[in-house]
């Protein structure tokens, strides 16, 4: 798992090496599914048309949950499930919105290479891509990304359960003048 302080070096569309440096991460304290939907509505409504979004965190931690969330903030049609046997769903906007492409990578092992057959870099410039499970495979898709980590808030189980930290890191020149800090 890549730090989300750290900088990414990437190559930019010319083929030549720039280096990402991400703005300083939001971070939330989630309490609740229902307030982790929350959250994904409200990062929904900074997302448009090309956006690649990186959710990260252990099973159970809620990434199907904020992206329950943020189907519902982009207006997209069907039930957004884990999409863990298909690998990929494709869900449309219900709003002339762009739809939401959600990407369950737990179950592929390789990089870019094993996901190239979901066609994921033809359907980036008219789609929000949410990839749970993408580290170290989906990076090449976009220099421009954002990355969600999703973590259990330590302490006594019994009251923290439900409790997570969401550290909400953009990535590349498109989230440089991103409001993330209002998502806290």
């Amino acid at each position: 798992m890549e730090a989300p302080h750290a900088a990414h070096p990437r190559t930019t569309g010319a083929g030549t090496e720039a280096s990402a440096v991400p703005a300083a991460p939001a971070v939330i304290t989630v309490d609740s599914p229902e307030r982790m939907q929350d959250l994904g509505r409200r990062i929904a409504a900074l997302l448009r048309p090309g956006d690649l979004v990186l959710l990260t965190g252990e099973l159970g931690a809620g990434k199907t949950t904020l992206t329950r969330g943020l189907g519902e903030g982009l207006g997209v049609r069907g039930a957004v499930t884990s999409p863990t046997f298909v690998i990929a769903r494709v869900h449309p906007s219900l709003v002339d919105g762009p739809p939401l492409v959600h990407v369950d990578a737990y179950r592929l092992g390789g990089g870019l290479d094993e996901m190239e057959d979901l066609d994921l870099d033809v359907s980036l410039p008219e789609s929000v891509i949410v990839v749970e499970w993408g580290d170290g495979k989906v990076e090449e898709l976009s220099d421009d990304r954002l990355h969600v980590v999703i973590a259990r808030a330590v302490g006594h189980e019994e009251v923290l359960d439900d409790v997570r930290e969401v550290s909400v890191t953009g990535i590349g020149d498109r989230w440089d003048a991103a409001e993330l800090a209002k998502l806290a």
